[in-house]
């Protein structure tokens, strides 16, 4: 991800893929964002469009004005990540305005960043039935490298190298099934997070057109093929290697 310097825009964020609704407005020109959290899941699709509306004009914005949509793509709730693309989609094609799609579990990392300070990030979102959505990034600069993209699995085999930390909600819910030794963020994939990530993103040409605001999803892929599984063992060597070196 490029790190180039990118004036101020002006961008409507939101997140619906876990229990709890994020939304943010950044105005631009040194104006203050503006937040509002809720109900997410299945309320996400009867409060987002009304929240959004709120936001817009306390900003003292309308749609027309904004350079582009941010929201959290997933992993997530089925439901939630649905409702975020629709929505997206919608205002996207309504205002004229592209769609930027952002990983749920890198918001997360940024999230846990910002909180902490980690600059290597395991991000793990319950995904229900005893399995978890994990993801792992390294930051450098101003930018995330990702060296594990997200997957789906139980806690217990999500490699976790030494002095990486473990950033989400899923280790509350699967006490003794993750590292207890690794340092731990409690941290969701904010809108604010997607703000901070969007320039970035931007800068490297991520937005798309709204036809293109489309969740990602991990569980309905129920077979990988070859390739995948072997690039998939890959990642999952290379961290458990930088977990034996790191122990030395």
């Amino acid at each position: 991800m490029a790190g180039s310097a990118r004036p101020p825009v002006k961008l409507l964020a939101f997140d619906t893929s876990t229990e709890t609704l994020s939304i943010a407005v950044d105005a631009g020109e040194g104006a203050p964002v503006l937040e509002h959290t809720g109900s997410g899941g299945a309320h996400a699709s009867a409060t987002l469009i009304p929240a959004i509306e709120r936001l817009l004009q306390q900003a003292g914005l309308v749609l027309s004005q904004l350079d582009a949509i941010v929201f959290g793509r997933g992993p997530g709730s089925f439901t939630g990540l649905r409702t975020a693309a629709a929505v997206a989609q919608g205002l996207g094609f309504g205002a004229g305005l592209p769609v930027l799609p952002v990983d749920t579990l890198l918001a997360i990392a940024e999230e846990a960043h910002a909180q902490s300070g980690a600059s290597r990030i395991v991000a793990l979102l319950d995904a229900r039935m005893g399995e978890v959505y994990f993801a792992a990034y390294e930051r450098e600069g101003v930018c995330w490298r990702t060296v594990q993209p997200p997957a789906l699995g139980r806690p217990e085999d999500v490699p976790v190298p030494p002095d990486w930390t473990i950033a989400g909600n899923a280790h509350a819910l699967h006490p003794g099934r993750l590292p207890p030794d690794a340092p731990q963020v409690t941290a969701l994939p904010t809108a604010r997070a997607l703000l901070r990530l969007a320039p970035a993103l931007l800068a490297d040409s991520a937005a798309h057109p709204a036809a293109q605001a489309l969740p990602l999803y991990i569980r309905d892929k129920v077979a990988q093929t070859t390739a995948e599984r072997a690039a998939d063992r890959a990642r999952k060597e290379s961290l458990r290697g930088t977990s034996r070196t790191g122990s030395e």
